[in-house]
């Protein structure tokens, strides 16, 4: 009888050449296990690190130069948009400086129509003018808000009509010794016809009728007396400068008879310069002569106006003294203009 032991010894066991045969990786398990096979890069990949996580569309390396060859091109698109927007912000900008130039200049304009009495622009002043020393005393005080709205009709092609209306509101104190007055004054309207573009030289003109018409509420408010008479304005401008004359002759042709007739001549010559802020500084004379009483009346005026915008509206302020340096006897000495004007551009 054979024994376990010695029946297990007799089993022939294996080399040690087999057993490492057996345990050992073969070369290509080994290349396998040291070169795990990647998935490859390809353009689609949503981030150009991240390799696409589908099947393999082909050999690493393939997938690799795909990607390199896909940069360039991602290059070029962001270089077009860059540039795009660049081009884009340099027009935005243009644009904006182009109308920030262009408001400036139609601005600048505005405040150069301001010192032509015949321009194409609907104006309301408001004038209100403060004068002390008048009367025979020299004691007297005189208040006149003038309502005066400029409408231009346009009525050909080549030619405007301009209507300048005064309405004179009037409050005076000891100006005739021991009383006071107030209401309405004498209202004076004119016309005038005006060509469109300025003439020979640059020469801007007008011509037409003027009417006194006899509008006082009060004596001593007025002359009570309807007068008619020509009117011209004649002006220039040119690189801010503003300068020319405005007159007119009036004599009356009916109304009460316990006033003096009216025989007068008017004249308004003026002298402004506008800034670049829209900034005007004037000089005008408004000097009467009176026929009847042989009488100068003359009155100076030193002036300085702003044109500013308010919520859209263009309007002007106007501020300066007022010094008599002729006038028959119970003239003021010296007076105070303050002006508003609201303004209404037709072109």
């Amino acid at each position: 009888m054979v024994s376990p032991a010695r029946g297990f010894a007799r089993q022939s066991a294996p080399s040690l050449d087999t057993a490492r045969e057996k345990i050992a990786p073969t070369r290509d398990e080994r290349k396998s296990f040291l070169e795990p096979t990647l998935p490859p890069l390809t353009p689609s990949s949503r981030h150009p690190i991240i390799p696409s996580s589908g099947p393999s569309s082909g050999p690493r390396i393939e997938g690799l130069a795909a990607y390199r060859g896909a940069r360039p091109q991602l290059a070029g698109k962001v270089l077009l948009k860059t540039l795009g927007a660049t081009i884009l912000l340099c027009a935005l900008a243009a644009t904006s400086a182009a109308g920030q130039e262009t408001a400036h200049d139609n601005d600048h304009a505005l405040a150069m129509k301001l010192q032509n009495p015949v321009a194409a622009l609907i104006s309301v002043p408001l004038q209100n003018n403060f004068e002390w020393g008048g009367g025979p005393g020299s004691e007297g005080f005189k208040y006149t808000l003038n309502f005066q709205p400029v409408i231009p009709i346009s009525i050909s092609q080549d030619w405007n009509l301009i209507s300048r209306t005064i309405v004179p509101v009037i409050e005076q104190d000891d100006v005739v010794p021991n009383s006071t007055q107030g209401g309405l004054g004498d209202i004076l309207q004119s016309l005038f016809f005006s060509p469109k573009a300025p003439g020979l030289g640059g020469i801007i003109w007008g011509v037409g009728p003027a009417f006194l018409l006899p509008t006082s509420t009060e004596d001593f408010l007025g002359a009570q007396k309807f007068a008619i008479g020509p009117t011209t304005v004649f002006l220039r401008q040119h690189s801010g400068w503003t300068y020319g004359m405005l007159n007119n002759h009036l004599v009356s042709t009916g109304g009460t008879r316990s006033t003096e007739d009216v025989n007068s001549t008017y004249f308004q010559p003026f002298l402004s310069f506008t800034t670049k802020t829209y900034t005007t500084f004037s000089l005008n004379t408004e000097s009467t002569y009176d026929w009847e009483a042989a009488k100068w009346t003359v009155p100076l005026n030193l002036l300085v106006a702003q044109l500013v915008k308010i919520g859209g509206q263009a309007m002007q302020f106007r501020i300066g003294p007022k010094l008599y340096v002729e006038g028959p006897t119970g003239a003021p000495d010296w007076g105070l203009r303050f002006e508003y004007t609201l303004l209404f551009p037709t072109s």
